[in-house]
């Protein structure tokens, strides 16, 4: 199969987990022997762009009319049997689909975040969750709050490229891949066409490393923001703390707006250590010497790739008992599920599982059962191809593929489904 890949990769300064499931299917694709290539634009660029570069990427975010062209030149002149899109924001912008129906090459695209209905793509607004724009035609309230990074000016293109697009990625996309099946209900409950939203978690590839012994750290590995649940691990640390501590120390690994913040908290304690960005090497290691991975998450989370990378490895999780931890977390079994944003709730799960090393032994093995039958490669390869065998049969009929390289006259040509007018805009 011939498959080309487009992404929109964030800013290399901080972890990004879409980055990772990107390259890591890539990867996957390839060592199957399918034929993989790569459209992208690199946020990292955007430093270096002229004043008047910088000052035109609002406008672009919603249509890139440059990037239609671009690919859709690709597209005919390479002819894959599908493309998949991950991340278009904010150099490549929906303009990608036009170009896919331009050159007649079916789509699918997998939902990383809630961009279909949020703008900013969190579902959360001060700490809380937030849907006042889940079901809008016009998600002003995102606006009006400043939901993006808290400016209302930056909330904008997200706002009008949401409204503008909403039905071209509707249409124009033969599957969605929701990375869980909490995700898949929100948007189906949003309004998108549910008959093409499947359920594809992501998959993780081995670490080649696993726990052995009880562990010697509790592990928050992440990045540094309010929505990850890290001021509510603070807190919940500082109570274990002046209880006398679990035993082991809590080591935050990442980075992020609060970065200054655990940087103060950490300093001169015994019990916290915050090392800062480790390389993937030194992430491995470290959660194959957790004695559990914590995911406090106050938001939803779509999945949640740290829990599956800590059940590669045998290592149970704390997260929060909302969204996709949910699918993964088998509470009591591999794991423990805490009641979201209680600090309580989430004290008691660090100390119940750092309590008992022999049954923290037992969820470790567990987890990684859980991980062998639902998260590992051979999984996460059979699930993607089957996807993109829907999208062709859906794009040519429910024929046998697509017509061959070069050949405009065999399939049906519903080059109108993402341009609306034809593909013109």
């Amino acid at each position: 199969m011939h498959v080309l890949v487009v992404h929109n990769r964030y800013s290399s300064a901080q972890p990004s987990g879409e980055n990772k499931v990107v390259d890591d299917e890539v990867a996957l694709l390839r060592e199957a022997g399918h034929r993989v290539g790569v459209f992208e634009r690199r946020s990292d660029g955007i430093a270096a762009r002229s004043l008047p570069g910088k000052a035109a990427i609002p406008f672009l975010v919603p249509w890139n009319p440059g990037v239609r062209r671009e690919l859709a030149a690709r597209l005919r002149a390479e002819r894959p049997d599908v493309v998949h899109v991950h991340n278009v924001f904010p150099l490549l912008s929906p303009a990608v689909l036009a170009a896919c129906a331009d050159a007649g090459v079916p789509a699918v695209a997998t939902l990383h975040n809630y961009t279909q209905v949020c703008p900013p793509g969190t579902l959360q607004r001060d700490g809380r969750t937030c849907t006042e724009c889940v079901g809008s035609a016009a998600p002003l309230p995102a606006v009006r709050h400043g939901c993006y990074r808290g400016s209302r000016l930056a909330t904008v293109p997200l706002a009008v490229s949401l409204s503008v697009n909403r039905r071209r990625w509707w249409s124009g996309v033969e599957r969605f891949f929701c990375v869980s099946a909490a995700q898949r209900e929100v948007l189906v409950r949003a309004g998108m066409p549910a008959e093409r939203l499947a359920v594809k978690h992501n998959f993780v590839t081995d670490p080649g490393i696993r726990r052995t012994g009880a562990g010697e750290q509790v592990l928050f590995l992440g990045r540094l923001a309010e929505a990850k649940g890290v001021r509510l691990l603070m807190a919940a640390w500082d109570e274990i703390a002046a209880s006398g501590g679990v035993g082991v120390p809590l080591v935050i690994v990442g980075a992020g707006p609060l970065a200054d913040e655990v940087t103060a908290w950490a300093a001169g304690r015994d019990d916290v250590r915050y090392a800062g960005l480790y390389d993937p090497a030194r992430c491995r290691e470290a959660v194959a010497r957790s004695v559990a991975v914590l995911a406090p998450s106050t938001a939803l989370e779509t999945f949640g790739l740290v829990v599956a990378e800590a059940m590669a490895a045998g290592v149970p999780a704390v997260a929060a008992a909302h969204g996709a931890f949910t699918e993964l977390v088998e509470d009591g079994v591999s794991g423990l599920l805490h009641r979201p944003g209680e600090r309580d709730s989430l004290v008691a799960c660090i100390c119940r599982i750092t309590a008992d090393p022999a049954r923290n032994q037992e969820m470790g093995q567990a987890a990684r059962r859980r991980y062998e039958r639902g998260f590992s490669p051979a999984v996460g390869l059979e699930r993607l191809v089957e996807g993109y065998r829907t999208a062709i049969a859906g794009r040519y009929g429910g024929g046998d593929g697509p017509p061959p390289a070069g050949d405009t006259s065999t399939g049906p040509r519903r080059s109108t489904r993402a341009g609306g007018d034809g593909g013109r805009r």
